[in-house]
């Protein structure tokens, strides 16, 4: 109460933040005021501040240099972050993305022979390089210059003393995950390193947006990482916070022009943009051209300056998305019989090979079938040279070390804690399988999904001061989650299944002797047979009918909802008991 009234901020948002550890004045301060002055020091990062000196001698010598990115959103933007940033300062550079399934995962031996074939003096990769050993040493023998800007796990070997990391001997190795590296928050995206790079090369260069009007605009690259951001899951923390409040805002005010046209082919052009907007909408209109066909055309949009061929293209990638939906709803119904099968009944991580899937969505099919059965899960599928497969995994799994246990049955592999990307042989399948699962240490209680309550609340504290507070914890996502309330001894007065299949359902509840409605979002078959099961068929028609009562407790959280331009709180369940 004290710090809410010495801040002027509300009693439930003050004790929202303590909950979270954010207690100080200075700490509250910053969470809800703080912009991207708070971000740190690029030149603290190791080897920052020598690849910039690096890439401002080969800019100014007029020597070729070529970015290597990858297909996914987080590469894509930082691609075309240090292609347009380049660019702007003078330099004569292209950039080269990986083709999915023809290429793999990030830079290889034949594209290390095209750089030298077009006289390319200096590589630079972004969200990638930093298990690239042999395509380095290729690259160095062939006097090509080598920067890596990465932020994937450092690739180790076990040995007797601990840890032994294999790093490239690239001329620089920008990755906070570096054991050595002394940059304070290691959480950040590849395409946020970019950034970071960009602009600390320009202060050295001496060059400002002011200046040359041709140099990078820091709002378009802050648009960028803000989207990579969310759309690599990274927490919302530290440094990642106030890059998305900010990348969110310009999309509003003044978005870049890719990403305008997006927005409007997605219809969300002049809207209030949030994360799920990036994560859900317009992050999955990138990947898809990665997924089915070449991410170089998303590529194409974030760096095109033409209004026109920006607005084709991304009509074009929206209906790739939509092709993308149906073919992940084919294979995620293919993964659905075989566990469906028992053929998984006593395995802690599943295994799942779908030959047929197009390799190109085995990470969403994983992901999917990680959120439904909270399982690390590996999706498998047949490639042109042997088999490929995405992994997601559950916070209490560490898929990139599980991984490196087993590390002889793979050809390649990489990502982070919670995702990676293999490749291996057919053969091995089974062999990961087994070998997985007998290294597995889970215990069962780190399967049950958990979900945090910040403080049980009143239904009367649910107000439009309330709301406003929320509000002010934007943005919400991995790492800051929205607020989560609970609500003990309810009374459940009704409960009615409406829409398309049902699928979303209105539930009356008493409070205080006031009434309110929840709305609760898919399993609403689930509810209608835990009441039966609950209270017995009788006591739950009543309550069907509106004509009974039983006890509840509620899990929700509430938000604003608007409906032909009237604007309401809607209050939405997220569990009950």
């Amino acid at each position: 109460m004290e710090t809410g009234r010495r801040l002027s901020i509300s009693p439930v948002l003050a004790r929202l933040l303590n909950n979270r550890d954010i207690k100080t004045d200075e700490e509250i301060r910053r969470y809800l005021s703080g912009g991207i002055e708070l971000l740190h020091d690029p030149a603290g990062m190791k080897d920052m501040e020598k690849a910039c000196l690096l890439l401002e001698q080969y800019i100014r010598d007029g020597k070729k240099i070529r970015v290597i990115g990858d297909y996914d959103v987080d590469g894509v933007c930082a691609s075309a972050i240090l292609l347009r940033g380049l660019r702007g300062i003078g330099a004569d550079a292209d950039a080269v993305i990986p083709h999915r399934i023809h290429d793999g995962y990030g830079v290889n031996r034949s594209m290390i022979d095209r750089a030298h074939e077009d006289g390319v003096e200096l590589i630079l990769t972004c969200d990638n390089g930093i298990a690239a050993r042999e395509e380095v040493a290729a690259a160095k023998a062939y006097g090509i210059t080598f920067l890596i800007t990465d932020h994937h796990e450092v690739p180790f070997e076990e040995t007797a003393e601990g840890k032994h990391y294999l790093l490239p001997e690239a001329d620089a190795i920008v990755d906070p995950k570096q054991e050595d590296c002394p940059y304070p928050f290691s959480g950040i995206c590849g395409a946020f390193i970019a950034y970071r790079l960009i602009r600390l090369l320009y202060g050295i260069m001496g060059v400002s947006e002011k200046d040359d009007p041709a140099a990078a605009p820091e709002a378009w690259m802050i648009q960028l990482a803000a989207l990579a951001t969310v759309c690599d899951v990274m927490d919302l923390k530290d440094e990642n916070r106030p890059l998305v409040k900010e990348g969110l805002k310009l999309m509003q005010e003044a978005p870049g022009n890719g990403i305008r046209e997006l927005l409007t082919a997605s219809g969300l052009y002049g809207q209030k943009i949030t994360t799920y907007h990036l994560g859900f909408v317009l992050g999955p209109c990138i990947n898809a051209t990665g997924r089915i066909d070449t991410a170089s055309r998303a590529l194409e949009l974030l760096t095109t300056e033409d209004p026109g061929e920006a607005m084709r293209i991304a009509g074009e990638l929206k209906e790739l998305n939509e092709s993308r939906k149906t073919m992940t709803e084919q294979a995620c119904r293919a993964a659905e019989e075989q566990i469906m099968t028992g053929a998984f009944a006593n395995d802690r991580v599943y295994v799942i090979y779908l030959p047929d899937c197009h390799e190109s969505i085995a990470g969403l099919v994983a992901g999917r079938v990680r959120e439904k059965y909270s399982r690390p899960v590996l999706v498998i599928t047949d490639a042109e040279d042997g088999a490929k497969g995405s992994a997601r995994s559950i916070p209490a799994y560490h898929i990139y070390e599980a991984m490196n246990e087993v590390a002889d049955l793979f050809t390649r592999f990489g990502g982070h804690a919670q995702a990676a990307g293999f490749s291996l042989p057919k053969e091995n399948i089974d062999e990961l399988r087994r070998r997985l699962n007998e290294n597995c240490r889970l215990k069962e209680e780190d399967f049950s999904e958990k979900l945090r309550i910040d403080m049980e609340l009143p239904l009367s504290c649910v107000d439009a001061k309330l709301l406003d507070a929320l509000e002010s914890m934007e943005p919400t996502g991995n790492g800051n989650p929205r607020a989560h309330f609970a609500r003990a001894g309810l009374t459940l007065t009704g409960f009615r299944p409406y829409g398309k299949g049902g699928k979303v359902a209105a539930l009356k509840v008493k409070d205080e002797g006031k009434i309110y409605e929840f709305t609760l979002f898919r399993e609403t078959e689930a509810f209608s047979e835990y009441l039966t099961e609950t209270f017995g068929e009788e006591a739950a028609e009543r309550v069907r009918n509106g004509r009974g009562e039983v006890p509840l407790m509620l899990a929700f959280f509430p938000q604003w909802n608007t409906y032909h331009g009237t604007k309401s709180i809607q209050l939405i369940v997220e569990d009950y008991q």
